[in-house]
């Protein structure tokens, strides 16, 4: 039996191509007759080309013609409507359908194409016009027509075919730009169906390139980012000039390759070449092109550029005492600040270490040479906070100027090193300029290093004692022990000139053990000689840093016999601000195992007695510098006084010179001095010379 259209989806049902509404229900009225569906149905059975309607959603066959089942080899048209060709569609057939539904949806647009079906394994190639239609339900539908493609040449089928399943994006334009033809790859990728050659590029002078390249050697390839549907992309792209097969005008044959991947990789690898993995700064492999392009930028503007080299204090105590985790988070933390206060222009740069470089290109007008140093000193004056704890970030920084100081990049570097070197031993002064005097002074910092690693090895190292006596009966009551340096050639040399390099190079820690260890010896010398006079010593933060101190600490009564509880530590204020990680801890042991905690120099620092409710501290010595206030007054030392009294801490008033200052120490209630006044600091046997004679006078 014949089928007729009634046999296939109801023109009037889901597969209808209008909705019911705008259809007469069953029937057409022409000339006031009528055409039925019995006849539709043979007009389209009689059609050479076949038609059938597509559903995109559901990869099924809605309705077809007589032909079509012929072209596809159903038995029946429920039979073609009952294959589900999803089972064997390849991914890049459903991703040209799935282009096909968007560009139906957005244009009215139809595609002529050369398509190879397999009803049943058997190749079919038919030369397929495609275009969309609108179903009841709303959905876009492919109404394709249909024709056997009479050219078999298989170079021309199997060319077809890869076009369709290659991965590599072929584009065809006319020389004005417009898109002729996109493969599904190339389809796949271009975010506008009409987006023009020039349009594809991020920049457009990729594309003007490409073309002058083309129109002179007919050929060009290179990597360029372009748009597409998923965002800008890098691509390989090759271009030749060609002709349109249809029009036979000249156009534009384009090949594309996605190398995102590969590109950013070799980017990445070049950004780990020339930056430091940790802070994302440049580094010191990057540093010389960069910095000879701002010195050259400097040149040419008639500025004046600044190389800054910035060193943070004490970062090896950090990582010593709170693990290089925390090490890191300072550095990333220091990189971050110097970023956001430099300039666009400006290099800001990791050279290694805890050493960080900015070139600074200086704004006309500057009414300090230091100025931008300063700045980088301001912004680290207050805590910062690293591993959600506050700690203070000390930097020090030496600077040059060029031309001024310097043109060639070595000479620069060299000269802001030496400024460097001079801001780090010294206390005040934190931003320092390269002087030419600097090299002479580095020389004599760099031969006294050397001259003290000798020293600890032949112990060229000595004591001297400075009494502590009362303000009341003048007699002594303890003595601070203060290192001298015997050096072979240039004689006693004291503290204040070479331990800010022990400090600096680390040495002090070894140095410490020694002067623990003879003031130990020393205290238990004086208990077998009967002298009850407590000793006390200095401890510097880099000592108390090193994990080893208290352990050390607590081994010494037992190896030399001393009485920790005769024996005070010497601390800076420093200590109980939080520049000493687990300080409370560290002090707390020590205090448990016996020794006295003293804080030295008091008021010096931050001044800011509140911070002893917080730490077992025993003492405070008032810094020398406050007996000038005494002639005024005495306000402050008045003010020390009555803290400490609170606090049950006991006072000792140092560099005290004259009578006049004892006396109103008296008056005060300061029970001990230290000074000039009653004596310099003594060798060890002058000094147990001293007591023998303080001895011998109260038993008269």
């Amino acid at each position: 039996m014949e089928e007729k259209l009634q046999d296939y989806p109801d023109l009037s049902g889901n597969a209808c191509l209008e909705p019911e509404e705008n259809r007469e229900a069953s029937s057409y009225g022409i000339a006031g007759g009528k055409i039925d569906s019995d006849l539709i149905a043979t007009i389209y059975d009689r059609l050479d080309t076949a038609v059938w309607i597509f559903d995109f959603d559901n990869k099924r066959f809605l309705w077809a013609n007589r032909k079509t089942l012929e072209v596809t080899e159903a038995a029946s048209l429920e039979e073609l409507r009952s294959r589900d060709l999803a089972e064997d569609m390849s991914p890049s057939v459903e991703e040209r359908l799935r282009q096909y539904q968007q560009d139906f949806c957005r244009h009215d647009v139809s595609f002529s194409e050369i398509w190879t079906l397999y009803p049943k394994g058997k190749p079919k190639v038919l030369q397929m016009n495609m275009s969309g239609i609108r179903l009841v339900d709303g959905r876009m539908g492919l109404l394709c027509e249909a024709r056997e493609h009479h050219e078999q040449q298989p170079e021309t089928l199997r060319s077809a075919e890869a076009l369709t399943h290659t991965t590599v994006m072929i584009s065809l334009y006319s020389t004005d730009g417009t898109p002729l033809y996109r493969n599904t790859a190339a389809r796949a990728v271009c975010h506008s169906l009409d987006n023009p050659f020039h349009g594809h590029f991020v920049e457009p002078r990729d594309a003007r390139k490409f073309l002058e390249l083309v129109e002179r050697d007919r050929t060009s390839g290179r990597v360029a980012r372009v748009r597409t549907s998923a965002g800008p992309r890098w691509h390989e792209l090759t271009i030749r000039s060609c002709q349109d097969a249809v029009s036979g005008q000249p156009a534009y044959l384009v090949s594309e390759i996605d190398v995102t991947e590969l590109h950013e990789t070799k980017e990445r690898a070049q950004f780990l070449a020339s930056h430091d993995t940790l802070t994302g700064l440049s580094n010191r492999t990057y540093l010389q092109e960069r910095l000879a392009q701002v010195l050259q930028t400097a040149a040419d503007r008639g500025q004046t550029a600044t190389l800054y080299l910035v060193d943070l204090d004490d970062f090896k105590m950090v990582n010593d005492t709170q693990g290089h985790a925390a090490g890191d988070s300072l550095l990333q933390l220091v990189a971050e600040k110097l970023k956001q206060l430099a300039e666009p222009d400006d290099i800001v740069a990791r050279l290694g270490g805890d050493e960080f470089l900015i070139c600074h290109l200086e704004k006309s007008g500057s009414d300090r040479s230091d100025w931008f140093g300063q700045g980088l000193l301001q912004a680290f004056s207050k805590p910062q906070m690293i591993d959600g704890k506050p700690r203070r970030v000390g930097l020090s920084i030496g600077y040059t100027h060029y031309p001024e100081d310097g043109v060639s990049i070595d000479n620069l570097m060299r000269h802001a090193d030496l400024a460097l070197y001079q801001a780090k031993t010294d206390p005040m002064d934190k931003c320092v300029r390269f002087q030419q005097q600097m090299r002479h002074l580095r020389d004599e910092h760099l031969a006294i290093k050397k001259d003290l690693e000798r020293a600890i090895q032949v112990n060229e190292f000595t004591l001297e004692y400075q009494p502590i006596a009362s303000t009341l009966t003048d007699r002594v009551i303890s003595a601070e022990a203060l290192i001298r340096w015997c050096h072979p050639e240039k004689g006693l040399i004291y503290p204040d000139e070479f331990i800010p390099i022990a400090e600096e190079t680390g040495l002090i820690n070894e140095i410490g053990l020694w002067v623990n260890r003879q003031v130990a010896h020393m205290q238990a010398r004086l208990a077998r000689l009967n002298y009850d006079v407590p000793l006390s010593l200095n401890v510097s933060p880099r000592q108390l840093s090193d994990p080893h101190f208290v352990t050390h600490m607590r081994a010494l009564p037992e190896e030399t016999g001393c009485n920790p509880e005769m024996i005070s530590l010497e601390l800076t204020e420093s200590v109980l601000l939080g520049d000493i990680p687990n300080a409370f801890e560290t002090l707390s042991l020590l205090k448990r195992t016996g020794y006295r905690i003293v804080i030295d120099d008091f008021g010096a620092g931050y001044s800011n007695l509140a911070y002893l409710h917080n730490y077992p501290i025993d003492g405070i010595k008032i810094d020398r510098m406050f007996m000038n206030d005494i002639a005024s007054g005495g306000a402050i030392v008045k003010l020390i006084l009555s803290l400490a009294n609170a606090l049950g801490a006991e006072v000792v008033a140092e560099g005290v010179e004259t009578i006049e200052q004892r006396a109103w120490l008296l008056e005060n209630g300061c029970h001990l001095f230290q000074g000039y006044l009653y004596s310099k600091p003594v060798p060890e046997e002058r000094f147990l010379s001293m007591l023998e004679t303080q001895v011998q006078i109260a038993s008269m």
